[in-house]
């Protein structure tokens, strides 16, 4: 067991290129941005001797090689891997299911959890002692990676099962805000009472679910949450890898708290298109001065509004020209409602479950500006904020 020496590793770590904000004045060593996955002396010893299953997709790298790659070289007994919403190699369409299968370069059994299940059974942890959670998320609420981790949790604490977290930085981490889920609002795009933002890594969301009691009847999973060096919640990261395949950059990344929500009405984000989460549109928007036509492509079998001419609005370079937002923006969500004619067929019903409550899109149908809209949040960001503090990992606001 760990017969190869660490050595055979540590170029990768020197070779990993961060892109967080760098002073000229220390040394890059000092400054380089290392995910959990990176502190093998952290969680190795945890693997020896044990049947290791790994919750893992196309993020889950240490620069250009794939985590699970890594431990095999390191003899680790990796019996399996875990796959969320998009699947291993990330390229399926949202909502898309996905069956289980075999990953062709290590002949590893992949058992996907957004296909026929979404929480491991029992029989697909029989023969694992160990699991290791390793996702790259964005920080929304609606994102289902975060909603995976639960259910891995508490299928691992029913079944007395120990997890490792290896936390990734969080690219929405620098605020909180936008409504606070309702309980009766939840599903897997929202499964607890958090903000839409909510300004947690994934790691300090694992230390949360155990604290707060939230998962299934209050069980509590045996939890290590390895923490990311030289981090804090003002760092910028740069994501290395697109999570997902609607998320191609980081404009897209920082627009999509605020976009997400179009998803729950007739207007198009951009699915289909180059650049998804970063143009809205519809067919019947005929004041918009951008165009595009949504066609299948990786990620979007059958986009919105698949093959008609769209008009609208393109933020393509929003976040280079206005800065990198810190809370959400209502404002297109308020002005496409207010343009159309047939209001009552605006929303659908996805929205509610996207907004975490029937609150939202209520406020909007009423006519409340996006000022009186952010105000009906204050008490319960504030109540939450007390809650994100108790399981904080790092600094920063």
């Amino acid at each position: 067991m760990f017969k190869k020496p660490f050595f055979l590793l540590i170029g990768l770590i020197f070779q990993f290129s961060c892109s967080a904000q760098i002073d000229p004045h220390q040394s890059h060593e000092e400054n380089l941005v290392l995910s959990g996955a990176y502190q093998f002396d952290s969680y190795l010893p945890m693997l020896k001797d044990k049947r290791v299953a790994l919750v893992a997709n196309h993020t889950s790298k240490l620069n250009r090689t794939h985590l699970a790659d890594s431990l095999l070289a390191l003899d680790v007994n990796l019996v399996k891997v875990f796959s969320p919403e998009h699947g291993f190699r990330g390229k399926a369409s949202a909502g898309e299911q996905i069956s289980a299968e075999k990953d062709a370069k290590t002949g590893l059994p992949i058992v996907s959890l957004y296909g026929s299940h979404k929480k491991p059974t029992t029989e697909d942890l029989q023969d694992v002692d160990i699991v290791l959670f390793d996702l790259q998320d964005v920080g929304v609420r609606v994102y289902t990676y975060i909603s995976t981790m639960s259910y891995v949790m508490e299928a691992c604490a029913e079944n007395y099962i120990p997890v490792v977290v290896l936390d990734r930085p969080n690219p929405n981490g620098h605020y909180v805000d936008g409504p606070v889920l309702e309980k009766d609002f939840s599903s897997f795009v929202g499964l607890h009472p958090v903000p839409l933002v909510h300004g947690m890594t994934v790691g300090e969301y694992a230390r949360m679910l155990n604290g707060e009691g939230w998962l299934e009847n209050g069980i509590k999973c045996e939890l290590r949450v390895i923490p990311v060096k030289n981090y804090d919640h003002n760092t910028l990261y740069q994501l290395p890898v697109q999570p997902s395949p609607n998320l191609r950059d980081m404009n897209a990344i920082y627009l999509y708290p605020s976009l997400v929500l179009f998803e729950g009405t007739i207007v198009s984000v951009g699915r289909g298109t180059e650049h998804p989460f970063e143009v809205l549109g519809h067919p019947d928007f005929m004041i918009g001065s951008y165009t595009f036509k949504p066609e299948p492509n990786d990620g979007a079998k059958h986009p919105k509004h698949e093959g008609q001419q769209c008009y609208g609005t393109s933020l393509i370079g929003y976040t280079q020209q206005a800065g990198i937002p810190d809370e959400l923006k209502l404002g297109w969500l308020i002005a496409y409602y207010d343009y159309f004619k047939e209001k009552e067929d605006f929303f659908i019903p996805f929205f509610d479950k996207l907004a975490g409550n029937d609150k939202l899109r209520k406020q909007i149908i009423s006519g409340m500006s996006e000022e009186e809209i952010r105000d009906s949040w204050e008490v319960g960001l504030e109540c939450f904020e007390k809650v994100r503090e108790k399981y904080s990992l790092y600094g920063g606001f």
